[in-house]
């Protein structure tokens, strides 16, 4: 084409009417960039420093060029401004301070001025089309999406989703599956990202919410609300659990999800390579839930650490291997699905552990409360466990253990709080040597105990403290469900925060923290006001 104005008007807008529907994108759009391309056109054949519109009749094809300009009384940018004679010629009513409109002829093409102008069109409408691919899947994150396999690229497949690609990176997909070009693949959309080169579509086959979504597609129950999935948790093409709970007494979740002969769960299982699933009752009490999640493994007893976020699990001696499962499997998966850290224990193993704790306390309590052998395992006995505990606990608790009376509980309150307070002078001392600054101990819910721990880790004056987040002070320490498998790798410990071991919230060490860094504000004095100054000095003379 020698020009793109001395084009048939009609078939400007054919080609305008073509692109937009090919592209799914607005017409407008396609106008816009060619106007654009137009008025681009325009400035470098009459200079780019002149300000003209380009206007293209989105019905007839027709096109205005022309410059805008302001009316002044003197001339100093020839290109932008024009004096009043001269815009009286051109709009007779012009007035000083007008912008008016110099119409100029239409241009001719050559064919860099084409080619340029192809790309400026081109590149607007792949940005329209951009913008149109993120506004239509944005909002469809976690909904399962078939495409078909277009390409592999190191590992990662890329699918063809009609009006736009996504990718299933390789960590998404689901091991030792084999995907070929032109297979066709569902898969969870798993995040969408605006990024310059356009939409990323990132999709999973790998992600528990794949599974769920496979579940609500099989199962009309979980579609219509009446059973809900309230955990899951997969190893990807081996095994997987969810727990499901039933919002109508007279339906069996399990039994709803498994299908008669198995037919649902079986859908699911083929979708997901063979993936062996396990339909778990969930429940709100967390024991009897960690008791579910082990299946097939049967429990003892469960005994749970609220402080440490951990649960201690106790098995029979032939359940162990059962309950750890290949590899740790079970655990892992149970571990997962209930959010919470699982201890496999035999029965042998709780009650060494049992035993060693009750010798600990028991010693502890003689040496501290200075009692015989007998008085601190009756303590123990009866679940005390801390100083903390006799200190600060109702009297009757204590007096009404058999053999005890409410003075011998006094006398016990009072020897565990004497005892309470050597340990905190025996800290202060330890943290004073360590150079910890007296100002710390000032800070809320700081005990010398903390500050012991806060010097040993460096942490010694308040800005040394201000200068720390909140989670580095008090984030627990993730805990990892324990592995009887000597030959699996061990994965690094996080130790959490430096305070994580006293059990202080997030709020409490932003407390912490923020009043650690008040004298830094406190030490900016406020500048004087306006004048001041000078009042001082008029006040001197």
């Amino acid at each position: 084409m020698a020009t793109a104005i001395s084009a048939n008007k009609a078939e400007l807008i054919a080609i305008a009417d073509s692109v937009a529907k090919e592209k799914l994108i607005d017409k407008a759009i396609v106008i816009e960039a060619m106007e654009d391309a137009i008025q681009r056109a325009a400035k470098n054949r009459y200079g780019i420093e002149n300000d003209i519109r380009a206007k293209l009749d989105p019905n007839t094809g027709d096109l205005r060029l022309w410059r805008v300009v302001e009316v002044v009384e003197a001339v100093d940018d020839y290109f932008k401004q024009v004096d009043l004679k001269g815009a009286q010629k051109l709009q007779k009513d012009a007035a000083i301070g007008d912008f008016i409109v110099d119409p100029l002829p239409p241009i001719e093409f050559g064919r860099i001025q084409a080619q340029a102008s192809k790309q400026i069109i081109f590149q607007k409408v792949r940005d329209a089309e951009r913008e149109r691919q993120h506004e239509e899947f944005k909002d469809r994150v976690n909904e399962i999406i078939t495409g078909v396999v277009k390409r592999v690229e190191f590992g990662h497949i890329v699918v063809d989703l009609g009006r736009a690609e996504g990718v299933i990176r390789r960590d998404q997909q689901i091991p030792r599956e084999i995907v070929r070009v032109g297979d066709r693949v569902r898969s969870i959309i798993l995040n969408v990202r605006r990024e310059n080169r356009g939409p990323q579509i990132f999709l999973s086959r790998a992600h528990p919410e794949f599974m769920k979504k496979l579940f609500a597609q099989e199962v009309p129950e979980i579609y219509d609300g009446i059973i809900e999935i309230k955990a899951a948790a997969r190893d990807p093409g081996s095994r997987a659990k969810i727990g499901v709970i039933s919002h109508d007494g007279g339906i069996d979740p399990v039994g709803a999800c498994v299908g008669m002969k198995g037919s649902r769960v079986q859908a699911v299982v083929q979708e997901m390579q063979g993936e062996k699933i396990d339909i778990i009752p969930w429940s709100p009490d967390i024991a009897t839930f960690v008791v579910n999640a082990l299946q097939p493994a049967n429990v003892s007893r469960v005994v749970i650490d609220e402080e440490d976020d951990r649960i201690e699990v106790v098995v029979p001696d032939d359940q162990l291997s059962l309950a750890i499962g290949r590899r740790g499997q079970n655990v892992r998966l149970a571990s997962q699905l209930t959010g919470k850290a699982i201890d496999i224990l035999t029965e042998a193993d709780a009650s060494e552990k049992r035993q060693k704790e009750f010798v600990q306390n028991s010693e502890m309590f003689q040496n501290e409360l200075d009692v015989d052998e007998t008085l601190a395992q009756l303590l123990v006995a009866e679940g005390f466990g801390s100083l903390e505990e006799v200190a600060y606990v109702d009297l009757s608790e204590i007096a009404e253990i058999e053999g005890f009376d409410e003075d011998l509980g006094a006398e016990l309150q009072n020897r565990a709080q004497e005892a309470l307070e050597r340990r905190e002078e025996a800290n202060r001392t330890l943290r004073r040597e360590l150079g910890v600054e007296d100002d710390l101990a000032t800070m809320p819910y700081m005990t010398e105990a903390m500050l012991v721990t806060l010097g040993k880790a460096g942490i010694k004056t308040l800005d040394d403290l201000a200068d720390l987040a909140t989670d580095e002070l008090v984030e627990k320490k993730r805990a990892e469900p324990r592995r009887r498998n000597e030959d699996a790798p061990k994965r690094p410990e996080h130790k959490g925060g430096v305070l994580a071991e006293y059990g202080l919230s997030d709020e409490q060490g932003n407390e912490i923290i923020m009043a650690a860094r008040a004298h830094w504000f406190a030490d900016e004095e406020p500048a004087p006001a306006a004048g001041a100054e000078d009042a001082v000095a008029d006040s001197e003379q």
